[in-house]
């Protein structure tokens, strides 16, 4: 019995191998690359903006000494932007993301924004194509409730960090506000899959991001789960009544 939990694990709602899971997630990407960024203006009426400058506000890259930045499962490269944007000239970002769908948007969009600072490679946050001690900071938004195994994401951004080097992850959460919640549930799974099917053609790959977001562990269990990986000082800041949590670690 202990052997089939082990290879089985959630899709959304539904169970799903362990090693199919990729895959699955790969699809939904696949097919949501190209409206992305503007589905995630439309879904959050542009909240997800005001999150991410909390993300880099909270980061704050320093201008006058080289700094070397990790940002996974940001394909498109709205994170990594905001902290090139927000570094000195020796600020150099990494992009890592699984889907070469994602990343063709972001090194697009980089070519245009002349952004010769940002760096674009296709690889698994479960297993980074990177040294130990590389990385003065790494970062994840919305992103590692898709990871497979959560745990392995987090001993390799622990493994790549430097020393006094800093993890922020920002993720949707848990509302804790009475009758918010209620509004978010029924908007979540009533109005964001049509608006998806709408915009992308397709909503079902929106209906998975929604489940995806009720399956992920609440604020303090996976506070818990960034310890385990090895950090420090971790705290759990939840903004908009819940509705994400900007995660903070440090490897000493």
């Amino acid at each position: 019995m202990t052997a089939a939990r082990d290879e089985d694990t959630h899709f959304g709602f539904s169970n799903v191998r362990l090693t199919d899971k990729q895959r699955l997630v790969d699809d939904v990407f696949h097919k949501v690359a190209g409206r992305y960024d503007l589905m995630n203006d439309l879904m959050s009426a542009g909240l997800h903006r005001a999150w991410k400058d909390a993300l880099i506000s909270t980061l704050r890259p320093p201008r006058h000494r080289p700094f070397h930045h990790l940002d996974v499962a940001g394909g498109t490269g709205d994170v990594a932007f905001r902290v090139s944007d927000a570094g000195g000239p020796d600020t150099k970002v990494t992009v890592l993301d699984i889907n070469g769908e994602m990343l063709a948007v972001g090194r697009d969009r980089a070519a245009a924004r002349h952004a010769h600072d940002i760096e674009f490679v296709q690889g698994n946050a479960e297993s980074l194509p990177f040294p130990d001690r590389s990385f003065d900071a790494y970062t994840i938004a919305f992103g590692i409730r898709n990871v497979p195994r959560i745990e392995l994401a987090l001993k390799e951004a622990h493994r790549v960090l430097k020393r006094g080097g800093r993890f922020l992850c920002l993720e949707f959460s848990r509302v804790d506000v009475p009758v918010l919640d209620a509004i978010y549930d029924a908007y979540s799974f009533n109005v964001i899959p049509t608006m998806g099917r709408m915009v992308t053609g397709d909503g079902e790959p929106y209906r998975y991001l929604v489940e995806s977001i009720r399956k992920f562990p609440n604020a303090r269990t996976f506070a818990g789960m960034i310890e385990e990986a090895g950090f420090v000082r971790v705290t759990a800041r939840p903004m908009t009544g819940g509705i994400v949590a900007l995660h903070s670690g440090w490897k000493i």
